[in-house]
């Protein structure tokens, strides 16, 4: 069976959107003349925040708008800012079972976590090794709780957070040590991570082998994929540019069999064209790529 395809909803809500955000049914209208198969739901203001976690009437609402357009959802991004994971625990796992909540009403098969914390020190005033196992610790505990209802907890490293060296990638995934725990491997976040070794805090850590490498590392640990290009810049020195296909330098064919040796073969290959100016007139453009991808390789 041919992979499916969606995209982040964020993308459509931040970046050149934060002014103007664009309604989230407008959103699913055109993605379904898309022909996408589903969407990568953000559960974000002002499509469906934090504040609406407990309005269970909307998100079975936004999920007959899906139904009705014949798009399902791939995995979902919440929101953690304001919940520490590493000073909160307890707190931080009450927010993950708030989502899992949205996730069995809307039949949403993953959930995004990050260390929500920036690279340019080791966050909580802690020290490293203390740090690295409370986030062990707190994911294998989530991880616990996801897998109870049978939804994929998934770690998106990038160079805008805490944790973001090769290396480290890899030993949190085994030290977390949980079958329903994975990374979110990003194409243009493995990058930046493995390439260039952007926001490293201390010495800084590349491959040789880059992304292909980075994935052979994560052999058997790769718990979801988002696919978009890289040109080797951050987006206001933060974060990852998402680079529409063709305005950057990965080749998605050896990316593509990287992640399959590395035994991911999920049916989803969302697509995320976060921050980018003007990412709806992107999407066409994007989704084309895409189904030639599929087409090729999926």
């Amino acid at each position: 069976m041919a992979k499916k395809i969606s995209v982040g909803t964020w993308a459509y809500i931040w970046g050149g959107y934060a002014d103007k955000p664009i309604p989230l049914p407008t959103v699913v209208q055109r993605l379904a003349e898309l022909k996408f198969d589903g969407i990568e739901f953000g559960a974000f203001d002002p499509h469906y925040g934090p504040a609406d976690y407990t309005n269970r009437e909307k998100r079975l609402e936004i999920k007959k708008w899906l139904d009705d357009h014949g798009l399902s959802i791939s995995g979902i991004a919440g929101a953690f800012a304001g919940v520490p994971a590493l000073i909160n625990p307890n707190d931080y796992l009450d927010q993950v079972k708030r989502q899992i909540e949205i996730c069995l009403d809307m039949n949403i098969p993953k959930l995004r976590v990050d260390t929500n914390a920036p690279p340019t020190g080791i966050p909580g005033g802690l020290d490293y090794e203390t740090c690295f196992w409370r986030y062990a610790d707190v994911w294998h505990r989530a991880a616990e709780v996801c897998g109870r209802y049978g939804i994929k907890l998934v770690w998106e490293f990038e160079p805008g957070f805490y944790l973001n060296k090769p290396s480290e990638i890899v030993r949190l995934c085994y030290a977390v040590n949980h079958p329903n725990f994975g990374v979110l491997f990003d194409s243009c976040h493995a990058y930046m991570c493995s390439v260039i070794g952007s926001r490293q805090l201390g010495e800084k850590e590349t491959l040789p082998g880059g992304v292909v490498q980075l994935a052979h590392m994560l052999t058997g640990k790769i718990g979801h994929v988002h696919f978009i290009d890289s040109d080797g810049t951050l987006h206001h020195e933060e974060t990852s540019t998402h680079a529409p296909f063709g305005k950057g330098v990965l080749d998605f064919p050896a990316i593509v069999k990287a992640l399959y040796d590395a035994g991911y073969t999920d049916e989803w290959w969302p697509i995320d064209l976060c921050f980018w100016e003007g990412a709806l007139e992107a999407t066409p453009p994007t989704k084309a790529f895409m189904d030639e991808l599929v087409a090729k390789y999926g």
